[in-house]
């Protein structure tokens, strides 16, 4: 990488999560599950960890998905990185990632509230029996112990609240940006692209599709930080000169 013109920032954040998907896979080939360890649980779940809301960041289910992540924070992290320094990068970087994790952590309290009427345990959750995939027909459906479940015991992991905080701070600070992606065969601008992202991640979050479990309102909640953060910054930057 040192002969590629990488910001440091950028550079170590690709490094640091290669690493972390290796030792995830290493980790595995023993039989052990890092991700359960370090990848984000709800905050009132028997598995959550002070360390979590940091380290899940760093975690990634997937070559697909890491590959993805990266590919978005090389390919827009590298310029905002420049435009802002290291240090106003990596407060952003992980300010967003925890904006993600809030509000999938609110979305989730709601999905609990709905069920028992508050957003933590009051020790009346038979969470043992969940855990093991059981639940009494009596006190549950199959749907709301299946919700229960995900709540307490699912595990969210990836950078991609992150990374979809910088991509809407670059829509934001550079809205005319034409990009060409892979799947899209013609330029597009940022303007466009990213908001329309937005959007299919809110239908696909609301839609619930079975089988679908993949975070979106962690996304959306990453964006939603990232566009208040540019748009501050951006106010407070009225000497800076570009591309719009």
């Amino acid at each position: 990488m040192n002969n590629i013109n990488i910001p440091p920032v950028v550079k170590n954040l690709l490094i640091i999560n290669g690493i972390f998907f290796l030792a995830t896979w290493v980790f595995k080939e023993q039989g052990k599950d890092l991700a359960d360890i370090l990848g984000a649980h709800y905050f009132d779940s028997p598995k959550f960890r002070i360390w979590q809301p940091i380290t899940y960041m760093f975690m990634h289910g997937s070559f697909q998905h890491i590959f993805f992540n990266m590919f978005g924070l090389f390919m827009f992290g590298g310029i905002l990185e420049q435009r802002w320094g290291a240090k106003k990068f990596i407060n952003f970087y992980l300010i967003t990632g925890l904006g993600a994790l809030a509000l999938q952590w609110l979305v989730q309290g709601i999905e609990l509230y709905q069920i028992t009427g508050s957003f933590i345990n009051h020790g009346n959750l038979p969470l043992d029996t969940l855990a093991e995939g059981r639940f009494n027909p009596a006190q549950f459906t199959e749907k709301t112990a299946s919700t229960l479940y995900s709540v307490y015991f699912g595990t969210m992991v990836g950078a991609s609240g992150a990374v979809f905080g910088i991509m809407t701070a670059f829509a934001v600070l550079f809205p005319n940006m034409e990009l060409m992606l892979m799947f899209i065969p013609f330029p597009i601008k940022a303007k466009y692209f990213i908001p329309i992202y937005i959007v299919i991640e809110l239908f696909l979050g609301v839609a619930r599709i079975p089988g679908d479990t993949i975070a979106h309102f962690a996304h959306l909640g990453g964006a939603l930080i990232g566009f208040i953060l540019a748009r501050i910054w951006k106010d407070k930057d009225r000497f800076y000169k570009y591309y719009e």
